[in-house]
């Protein structure tokens, strides 16, 4: 059974992951801009990350969609996810109000503080797939299984 929650874990987030990031690249001003909204790097290390960030969140997405190497993928997964919640907490905390920019946009947004507490839990309940997939990177239908020869464990033996 584990290895199917596995799957359901693996699909879930791997197919946020793609959205999240396709969304984004699209338009990587909005991206940029978006990071710069959180005020929380330095005006030099915003304008990388937000377009290096769509771009990586897009890798992650597909490695775990795969089933490729995601013992690693659900590592950078669970670390995003946790650099994420920060980020809102901290906007939150400091009475920002900033769309989180999560599936692209970004930027001032009236109503975000009555959205923080929904975007922590949904990122959190992410992460926690992810620090499965960490426990347990072995799952149905993988390329991993396939490619390694990693047999998932049966359930009782």
């Amino acid at each position: 059974m584990k290895e199917w929650v596995g799957l359901a874990a693996r699909l879930v987030v791997g197919c946020v992951w793609i959205y999240a990031g396709a969304s984004k690249l699209l338009d990587p001003a909005q991206s940029v801009a978006a990071v710069r909204a959180y005020q929380l790097l330095p005006g030099n290390l915003a304008q990388p990350v937000g377009q290096l960030l769509p771009v990586l969140e897009v890798v992650v997405g597909a490695m775990l969609l795969l089933g490729l190497l995601t013992r690693g993928a659900a590592v950078v997964s669970g670390i995003l996810f946790v650099g994420f919640v920060v980020g809102i907490a901290s906007v939150w905390a400091r009475g920002l109000t900033i769309d989180c920019g999560c599936f692209g946009g970004g930027g001032y947004d009236p109503d975000a503080a009555s959205k923080y507490p929904w975007e922590i839990a949904r990122d959190a309940l992410l992460l926690l797939a992810s620090v499965y997939l960490v426990w347990l990177p072995s799952t149905r239908l993988s390329l991993d299984t396939l490619l390694l020869r990693r047999t998932p464990e049966i359930e009782g033996s």
